[in-house]
């Protein structure tokens, strides 16, 4: 069977959900194109016209750009069996059946995507669209894939180094409320075996990988599974830097595995920290609050690791007293430079199947699904404040393009909002390891 695998975006990494799922369908026969369309137009297939097209989707933007893609590939191939897999699939059944998609697939895709292949044209056959069963995985196969050059690199200093992506696991044990993960995984977790997690970083540090970002939603889930990896890494590679995923709560409850992070090459944990404000955080279902975030970002300190800490700044609780604080609660732990500028201008993204959608006041402030956002829209009390996330995020966007030092960036959003007189410090990207394309929605 011919088969095309599309990717539209995803955080400009090399897609592992193209290149775990090529593996196992190139396993059985198949040939297999892979489109990475945030890196370069549709290939032309291997061999005459694709019997089966699936759309990877990790995330909101892939899945909003994919839809117009699937309208034109299905109009040029009336006869191709349609797929749409990966997170955001289950979440968007509806939206993506319209477009013409006929098999949805999500959780552990690989399994059912190789079954469909065997058997794309019964309905019979058609396999769950949500699986959480335990997979023995294949080594990726990124043939086909751009280079490692052309995607997002770190940036440590003045240096750049070309950044590799694998995944170690998926899932995550925990149920936050506005999380993506939860609605599919509903608080499983699943692991990538170490050998084959190994395998792929061998074969991108021999394409040039310098650095290798593990994508899993928390590399703390399994700490048993994940801890053994980086240290076969570091023992294999003693250069080769990483980042990972870690939850605030995880950071303070595996404490002692922080300096064997820093001693294993991880240059930076990402940390999705989301409010400073306790009450939001609750809402949220996030396990933390603000006291514990502080204690988290010294044990990091203590232990020379940067953390890299994300947020939705924009909720339907915000206010301007609470945003300037946000911006003040940065500037006070010296993180005003550390934050990626687009951290600072998030709108809370409400999809299908979130669990805010169990929270009254939430239910009460929505309209109804937006089938071309993909969300159900909200409203500020204050309409001052929607107009203030949007001017953050032109900001954002305006100065990025120029090129301008983050601090910089947080100076024009500081003054956006009208939070004061302040004296910011200069920047010292030195010590501030980042990739170079810090979008997380």
């Amino acid at each position: 069977m011919k088969v095309l695998l599309v990717s539209t975006y995803d955080l400009g990494h090399q897609p592992f959900g193209l290149a775990s799922p090529a593996a196992w369908l190139r396993a059985d026969g198949h040939q297999v194109t892979l489109a990475d369309l945030s890196r370069s137009p549709l290939p032309a297939p291997a061999a005459g016209q694709p019997d089966l097209i699936a759309f990877f989707l990790p995330m909101h933007t892939a899945t909003r750009l994919a839809l117009p893609v699937v309208g034109r590939l299905r109009a040029a191939h009336p006869d191709a069996h349609l797929c749409a897999y990966g997170l955001y699939a289950p979440l968007n059944a509806e939206a993506l059946r319209a477009a013409g998609v006929e098999t949805i697939l999500g959780g552990e895709f690989e399994h059912g995507l190789r079954d469909l292949a065997g058997n794309a044209s019964s309905a019979a056959a058609a396999p769950p669209e949500v699986s959480l069963a335990r997979q023995r995985f294949l080594v990726p196969d990124r043939t086909g894939l751009p280079p490692l050059g052309a995607y997002a690199q770190l940036v440590a200093g003045d240096a750049r180094r070309r950044a590799g992506y694998t995944e170690a696991s998926r899932g995550c044990k925990h149920l936050c409320r506005h999380c993506p993960v939860v609605p599919v995984y509903g608080g499983v977790f699943r692991v990538v075996q170490r050998e084959v997690v190994l395998e792929d970083i061998r074969r991108q540090v021999a394409a040039g990988a310098e650095h290798i970002t593990f994508g899993d939603p928390d590399f703390f889930n399994g700490p048993g599974h994940a801890v053994p990896i980086v240290e076969a890494l570091h023992r294999e590679w003693p250069t080769l830097t990483y980042d990972v995923t870690v939850k605030i709560e995880h950071l303070l409850e595996h404490r002692e595995l922080l300096p064997v992070l820093k001693a294993t090459g991880c240059l930076f944990v990402v940390s999705a920290v989301e409010s400073f404000d306790d009450a939001v955080l609750e809402k949220l279902a996030k396990g933390h609050t603000l006291a514990d975030f502080e204690e988290a970002l010294r044990l990091m300190r203590a232990a020379d690791l940067a953390l890299s800490p994300t947020f939705i700044p924009f909720t339907p609780w915000t206010t301007r007293e609470s945003y300037r604080d946000f911006l003040q609660t940065l500037l006070r732990l010296e993180l005003a430079d550390q934050a990626a500028p687009i951290q600072l201008a998030i709108r809370l993204l409400i999809t299908q199947g979130s669990l805010l959608l169990e929270l009254p006041e939430v239910r009460a402030n929505i309209g109804p699904f937006d089938p071309a956002a993909l969300t159900y829209p909200w409203r500020n009390q204050d309409p001052a404040l929607d107009a203030l996330a949007a001017a953050a995020q032109r900001t954002v966007a305006r100065e990025e393009r120029r090129g301008a030092p983050r601090i910089e960036i947080f100076r024009k959003i500081w003054d956006l909002a009208d939070a004061g007189p302040v004296e910011t410090p200069r920047p010292d990207r030195a010590t501030i390891p980042y990739l170079t394309e810090p979008w997380y929605c």
